[in-house]
């Protein structure tokens, strides 16, 4: 007698997924979307039906969205400081809306990746299963 767990498993390639994901595509098909709202995430995809409410990003988006922005901004401002030594209130005009657009643009980017990286390697429900 067979049992799922005895069943063959289909690869599922983690690279791919999470390129899929980090591109706001389904990480199954490539085709569908994966949010439904700006950090949102759509409880099915609307090609395929791939069940995608299982997801649990919780707090890995902010987390890579800070390291990638800080890394970003921090040589940046230290570079600008250093070369040409604008006032205060120059670094607070234009640091501040960079890193809360850089912020804002690269969250979702994070979290689909996130979310596809989840689904590749059957974390949290993703594998037809309850962790």
């Amino acid at each position: 007698m067979t049992s799922i767990a005895d069943a063959p498993v289909e690869h599922r390639s983690v690279w791919q997924s999470i390129r899929r994901g980090a591109a706001f595509k389904c990480p199954s098909c490539g085709e569908g979307q994966v949010f439904r709202k700006y950090l949102k995430v759509a409880d099915n995809c609307g090609e395929c039906g791939e069940e995608l409410h299982h997801h649990r990003a919780d707090d890995a988006p902010p987390y890579f969205t800070i390291f990638i922005v800080g890394h970003i901004v921090v040589p940046a401002m230290l570079w600008i400081e250093m070369a040409y030594r604008p006032d205060a209130w120059i670094h607070a005009a234009v640091w501040g809306p960079l890193t809360l657009a850089l912020t804002l643009t690269i969250l979702p980017i994070t979290k689909g990746a996130v979310v596809g990286m989840q689904w590749a390697v059957r974390m949290h429900g993703f594998g037809g299963h309850e962790d």
